[in-house]
């Protein structure tokens, strides 16, 4: 996967008689390997720009290219491919599988991908060390904290180190600390693996590792800087 190109991305929702813009025509190129912040107000677009990139959203109109393929046109089956192999998230609301423990849910992804037992189960041990996790693998996600298990999404999210990933406030129920040992990880994983990361957040502290800080409001891009990160 190289470059993702999005070309006058539109996406409306209806609430009684008005019309929400989420996307108005939002035109990005986001070259691999890039580390970028997606910045704004509550309602901006963050989110829904996320999803449609990853293909969790249908577009009203417009085009979503990942190395040269239409995301926009994949049908259901070939798109769930794309996102199992290639695409990582991290979600604000951290989907994790309750009945699962955290390595159990950190395995899952590799799982279906057809990682073999002994190597999946390595991986998740090694990745939850990593996002600082170890001795808490077997518990589930109720028997975690709000941070913790924001960690476990992570873990799951990179371990496979897939080629996007894409996080929507990552760092939103996480102490400076541990808020900092996650973005060092995933500088780490930008620069040495050439994984792009492209991050919904309102914390500043996420945005000063940026190397690209996109600005929007309303469904639209109204500043698109790039600056040096710390």
């Amino acid at each position: 996967m190289a470059d993702i190109k999005c070309v006058e991305l539109c996406k409306y929702f209806h609430q009684g008689d008005t019309v929400v813009k989420a996307l108005d025509h939002v035109t990005l190129t986001i070259a691999h390997g890039s580390f970028i912040c997606l910045s704004g107000p509550s309602g901006s677009g963050k989110t829904t720009l996320l999803n449609a990139i990853g293909g969790l959203d249908q577009l009203d109109s417009g085009e979503i290219s990942l190395d040269g393929h239409r995301v926009d046109l994949l049908g259901k089956g070939p798109l769930a491919d794309l996102r199992l192999h290639h695409i990582g998230f991290v979600f604000q609301s951290y989907n994790l599988i309750p009945v699962l423990t955290a390595r159990e849910n950190v395995e899952f992804v590799m799982q279906v991908q057809g990682v073999p037992s002994r190597e999946r189960k390595q991986k998740a041990l090694d990745i939850l060390r990593e996002v600082g996790l170890q001795g808490m693998e077997d518990r589930r996600p109720a028997q975690l904290s709000g941070g913790q298990q924001q960690r476990v999404a992570v873990a799951r999210a990179i371990v496979s180190q897939p080629k996007l990933v894409l996080a929507d406030e990552p760092t939103a129920n996480l102490d400076s600390e541990s808020a900092t040992h996650l973005m060092e990880l995933f500088c780490e994983l930008n620069e040495n693996h050439l994984v792009t990361f492209l991050i919904a957040t309102h914390d500043e502290r996420v945005m000063r590792y940026a190397r690209r800080l996109i600005k929007m409001q309303d469904g639209r891009v109204i500043e698109d800087i790039e600056q040096d990160p710390i």
